[in-house]
């Protein structure tokens, strides 16, 4: 049993602990950073805000943002944010409804941006799917994702990148006014960055243009006309499910009638998946990692993700 002055102490210890959890939650909910859709925007983002406010990302690691469902923390997250930057309801569709409820100024839709819409590329014009000209459409394994009438991977071109950070910067400024100056110095920095690494990939992809390769993605478009690469095709599989055997011939003899030099699967692709459809050709497989998993987010973290993604590349058409 405790005597009255250790009773006194203890309850003003308790006091003093409640008292500093209250004042921690309170500035925890107040703070209010960044929030992108996707990790590579939150990559732009990190650089041009450096040291002026925090990124957050919505989307995790091993997610779609084609069928991504959010959860009470990301709504929390949306609702808090200074400001909540995506590429538009044709990439994000998880987004499309919360984003409503958010102030015009709170939110920045870059393919919407006048800056950014005339270098938008045609799906027709930026994609061979050899699955939907030549294969039945109602394969149970088919797969594959729409994004409306334009390629919607915006980030994987370093020039549309040049301009998103454009208009980050300007809408950083305008909500983090006193911090303008160093706003202009990230952005420099940046802008400096993005022309050294863009011509550190070019020489990394060089060797390499002219060796044709299949992915199970149209997302790389913007990457593969910027470096003049030169892909045979886009196979559409579940990167769950084994393909059916008319399926595996129709791709096996898509491999060895073009001579491709690798197949590219992506992250989420189980490892059996690939086995399977590579097995009994020479082609090689490698994986493309368009969303940047793992990168920690900093003011470079951009640069090694475009970095990385030519390394990806060229380890399996070298």
């Amino acid at each position: 049993m405790l005597h009255k002055p250790q009773k006194d102490a203890h309850k003003f210890f308790r006091k003093i602990v409640l008292a500093t959890a209250l004042m921690t939650g309170i500035n925890y909910s107040a703070q209010a950073d960044v929030v992108t859709s996707i990790r590579p925007l939150g990559f732009i983002v990190a650089a041009i805000a450096d040291g002026v406010t925090d990124t957050q990302v919505l989307l995790p690691d091993g997610a779609s943002p084609h069928d991504y469902a959010l959860r009470p923390s990301d709504i929390r997250k949306i609702n808090q944010a200074d400001l909540v930057i995506w590429i538009g309801p044709d990439m994000e569709t998880f987004l499309a409804k919360p984003i409503t409820k958010i102030a015009q100024n709170k939110q920045l839709a870059l393919a919407q941006l006048s800056t950014i819409k005339p270098l938008l590329v045609k799906n027709s014009e930026d994609e061979n799917d050899l699955e939907e000209s030549s294969q039945p459409k109602h394969d149970a394994d088919h797969e594959h994702h729409h994004h409306g009438e334009y390629n919607m991977h915006i980030w994987l071109s370093p020039e549309i990148a040049k301009q998103v950070a454009q208009a980050i910067y300007i809408q950083l400024v305008e909500q983090y006014p006193q911090q303008k100056q160093q706003l202009e110095v990230n952005l420099r920095k940046f802008n400096g960055q993005l022309v050294q690494t863009d011509k550190n990939v070019a020489s990394i992809l060089k060797p390499v243009q002219g060796k044709g390769y299949f992915v199970f993605h149209d997302a790389y478009g913007y990457f593969e006309k910027h470096y003049k690469l030169a892909p045979l095709g886009v196979f559409t599989v579940n990167p769950e499910i084994q393909p059916g055997a008319q399926k595996l011939h129709y791709i096996r003899t898509q491999l060895v009638e073009q001579k491709a030099t690798c197949i590219f699967a992506e992250p989420q692709f189980r490892p059996a998946v690939i086995h399977t459809i590579a097995k009994g050709t020479d082609v090689r497989t490698g994986t493309l990692d368009p969303l940047g998993s793992g990168i920690v987010l900093n003011k470079d973290s951009y640069m090694k993700f475009i970095t990385q993604l030519s390394e990806q590349y060229a380890s399996c058409l070298n």
